[in-house]
């Protein structure tokens, strides 16, 4: 785990130094291959190592937390690093029953997901909703908060709330278009937690494996493909190569890669098309990019092959 969490500083700071905007971090649980359950935490190390790069969650699973806690937390990082941390947000638990439970829930708390938005935006503008409690720090800090979602639900739920919202298509994509479709039709910035002159925002994911050499990039998109069909579908048992090379085309196997459909690999050339093309079919008006490749070295050299133009970061 210190590895993996010296991998993404590394990572982080060589997208500070190319000039992209945000790096976000999600909260997962038990998931031994992920590092960022500790989400807040992590994101203060990050942001300590970089200088420009706005961190954040991409996302917090507010029904795992009071709204009271994550505005002390994300309050206390604004307070530190003003003007670059974001939090997004997410309904899911982000993990299993088992594990919820552990976190000491009961799977009823996402219902309460609308109502924990709104506490949470009153307690770091300033004005909260909870009289004579306030978060310290947090209380005024406006840090920018961000709807995550792969449903419907998210993508309604952050036009009602005049809020930025950013779809999972890295792993999620059945439902991209009519997402993106639901956010911008009814987008409300009369009742936006932001003001009356909000605007939509919407952010799409994609995943990439970019290198100078295409046949490298697409050895790489095969190996990250084969690790998350280990991961999907090896949780009880280890899988040699040969069995998920054989899952690749079982319908399993395939229902996992689908997960994956929204990907470009190849060159600089290929990837940057596939990207400008993506974003204009689903009106985006930002990308978040998943470096796919499972080589450190190969994600370092797509960060910097992709490197947004002055203009763009």
């Amino acid at each position: 785990m210190a590895d993996a969490i010296n991998r993404s500083v590394r990572l982080a700071q060589t997208a500070d130094r190319s000039g992209y905007t945000r790096i976000w971090f999600a909260e997962h649980h038990n998931m031994p291959h992920i590092a960022s359950s500790a989400t807040s935490l992590l994101i203060q190390h990050i942001a300590a190592n970089t200088e420009h790069l706005r961190v954040g969650a991409g996302g917090i699973m507010l029904p795992n937390h009071s709204p009271l806690v994550i505005a002390e937390q994300f309050g206390t990082l604004g307070t530190l690093y003003p003007g670059r941390i974001d939090l997004g947000l997410g309904r899911a638990p982000g993990t299993d029953g088992q594990t919820m439970r552990a976190l000491r829930r009961d799977g009823t708390e996402s219902d309460r997901f609308h109502a924990d938005v709104m506490e949470l935006s009153g307690y770091l503008t300033g004005h909260t909703r909870i009289p004579e409690v306030n978060a310290f720090p947090g209380h005024g800090t406006d840090v920018p908060l961000y709807i995550l979602g792969s449903s419907l639900y998210g993508a309604q739920l952050a036009a009602t709330l005049g809020l930025p919202y950013a779809f999972a298509s890295h792993f999620a994509p059945q439902m991209l278009e009519q997402a993106a479709q639901t956010y911008r039709e009814n987008f409300s910035a009369s009742g936006s937690l932001l003001g009356p002159d909000a605007q939509p925002h919407f952010i799409a994911a994609a995943n990439v494996v970019v290198h100078d050499d295409a046949d490298t990039a697409r050895d790489q998109r095969h190996r990250a493909e084969n690790s998350w069909i280990k991961m999907m579908l090896g949780r009880n048992r280890s899988l040699a190569e040969d069995d998920v090379e054989q899952l690749r085309d079982h319908p399993a196997g395939q229902q996992v890669l689908g997960m994956l459909s929204r990907t470009a690999s190849g060159g600089p050339d290929e990837v940057t098309a596939w990207l400008e093309s993506f974003a204009d079919q689903v009106q985006a008006d930002e990308l978040m990019l998943v470096n796919l490749a499972p080589d450190e070295q190969v994600q370092h050299r797509a960060v910097e092959l992709l490197a947004p133009s002055p203009a763009q970061s």
